[in-house]
């Protein structure tokens, strides 16, 4: 961002309707290339091809500039034998309507431009583009590193040059621009992608710089310190008593915990009401343990009666296992209620906290096991995963596999197998100074907000008030709007949700997570989108 302006892809119906305005003062009453018309608008015969790059100031629009890839191109119409005087490529563009306001035509705004445009054309992987440059600014196109080639084109009064530019053009000509380069660095941090997944998330400056250290070995004392600094951390955010900081993802800590459930007496019961609950199931049936089931549809909840009722027709029950935080639907199971049942019945319970560890309250300090990982709610890498449980474990050669025998992390001074020291010292700089209160509160307080421009956009939300982890919100979509179309083009405009899973992709679903940093006032743009794209689904 420049002096208070934002360079970004066109998105919002807002931001067309001024596109359209400026291309009718551009090229209808300061170029005489179009005629009048009442309306004062122009909508360019390639509008729905079209890529704009536009500079905002807050919302109003300052300059802009279109790219379209599909032939034939403008000057195709214009010039006939057009690849004849290009230079051999592998991807073609063609750029038009470069247009600024009169009162902000000064350099920053079309460098501007520019420095988002070879961003733009990097990302699509375009080794050339062309352009029809009015024959008056040639100076300025040739400023910025475009060639010329060919005759002039156009009639009287709107008369063009075409012109090419090419990787090796433009960063020639960046170079010798201070301005430019300066303008590429400060935009790279306006215009950094939004990262709105459930993992991996956005990580803080000092956690980046931990993980970029230079690596120790798993055997030496400063990793034995930073590691049981680490266990200590996450005690106190847990409530539990021990941690075993596993290297994988969570699906191990659950292998792990299903085959410690292996060395008991008893059958359990496995709580599912989502796409991870079902995995539970599954980590189960691998593992041959003997249990019964309570699946529920996506969005329920088990109340205390029929979670009661179920373990009295299993009178055998010495385990109860469930998901705390269902991150496929977003909802938050009751923890405390489960707790309460198991302790009453002296079952062990349980819990998949992989979704919830570092977004909501924990206290673990009952809880069998439980699981959790690195990479989401504590906003540190993927890579390292964890089991948590308040009783000792002694080590089981004769029954369990060396990586997944908890007793062996037990009995071990440090960690029985190799771990990454840079994972582990990027973990410990993310929780150093992790404050619950006020890491909880803030999450909250931006879900609720979330939720509701959501629902005031028209959307419906699976989890239901009250029963939602704040941390993950699922959005089913209405007919006409397709999870994969609408990813996409929030893609395009730097908001990156989760709607690539199988799970969601089979149920029309997308999904916003906020586990990592971000704010309200960077969200409104993403609401702004989702309100537009209801409302074209209307009109469609």
């Amino acid at each position: 961002m420049q002096d208070g302006l934002l360079y970004k892809l066109a998105a919002l119906d807002s931001e067309f309707e001024q596109i359209h305005r400026l291309n009718y003062e551009t090229f209808v009453e300061e170029i005489p290339q179009h005629g009048e018309n009442p309306e004062r608008r122009l909508v360019d015969k390639f509008h729905g091809e079209n890529t704009y790059i536009v500079c905002l100031d807050g919302e109003e629009l300052a300059g802009m500039l279109a790219v379209r890839d599909k032939r034939p191109f403008s000057l195709d119409q214009k010039l006939p034998g057009l690849d004849s005087y290009l230079p051999r490529s592998r991807s073609l563009c063609e750029l038009r309507l470069l247009c600024v306001k009169k009162e902000r035509r000064y350099r920053k705004v079309l460098l501007g431009l520019f420095t988002k445009l070879a961003a733009y054309c990097e990302e699509k992987k375009y080794d050339l583009a062309i352009i029809s440059a009015n024959v008056a600014q040639g100076k300025l196109y040739r400023n910025l590193g475009f060639i010329p080639f060919g005759p002039e084109v156009g009639s009287d009064g709107a008369r063009y040059q075409p012109m090419y530019l090419t990787p090796e053009s433009y960063y020639g000509m960046k170079e010798r621009t201070k301005l430019l380069s300066r303008m590429d660095g400060e935009a790279s941090v306006s215009q950094k992608h939004m990262n709105l997944l459930p993992g991996p998330v956005d990580v803080s400056a000092d956690t980046e710089r931990a993980m970029a250290g230079t690596p120790v070995s798993h055997r030496t004392e400063e990793f034995n310190e930073d590691l049981a600094r680490v266990k200590q951390i996450l005690s106190s955010i847990t409530g539990a008593k021990h941690t075993a900081v596993l290297m994988g993802s969570g699906t191990l800590a659950n292998d792990a915990v299903a085959a410690q459930l292996s060395l008991t007496e008893g059958n359990g019961l496995i709580l599912s009401n989502g796409e991870f609950g079902e995995r539970l199931i599954d980590h189960a049936r691998r593992w041959g343990l003997s249990f019964c089931t309570i699946e529920k549809q996506w969005g329920g909840r088990f109340s205390r009666e029929e979670t009661e009722k179920a373990l009295d027709k299993n009178p055998g029950a010495s385990w109860l296992w469930a998901v705390h935080s269902e991150t496929s639907t977003g909802v938050l199971n009751d923890a405390g209620m489960l707790g309460e049942i198991c302790a009453d019945r002296g079952i062990d319970l349980c819990l998949d906290c992989i979704s919830s560890l570092g977004t909501v309250p924990l206290d673990l300090a009952r809880v069998y096991m439980a699981t959790g990982v690195s990479g989401k709610g504590l906003r540190s890498y993927p890579g390292l995963s964890f089991v948590f449980y308040n009783h000792e474990i002694a080590s089981r050669p004769d029954k369990l596999p060396r990586y997944l025998d908890l007793g062996l992390y037990a009995e071990s001074a440090g960690t029985p197998f190799t771990l990454s020291s840079n994972l582990l010292s990027a973990l410990k700089a993310s929780i150093s100074n992790f404050s619950a209160e006020e890491r909880y509160a803030e999450l909250r307080k931006r879900s609720d907000w979330l939720r509701e421009k959501l629902s005031d956009a028209g959307y419906d939300i699976v989890a239901e008030k009250g029963q939602e982890s704040p941390a993950v919100i699922t959005i089913p979509l209405p007919e006409r709007l397709v999870s994969r179309v609408l990813g996409m083009k929030l893609e395009r405009s730097g908001y990156y949700i989760n709607w690539r899973s199988v799970y969601l992709l089979e149920r029309n679903c997308v999904q916003i997570a906020l586990m990592g940093e971000c704010r309200e006032d960077s969200l409104s743009p993403l609401i702004g989108l989702l309100r537009d794209e209801m409302k074209s689904r209307h009109r469609a």
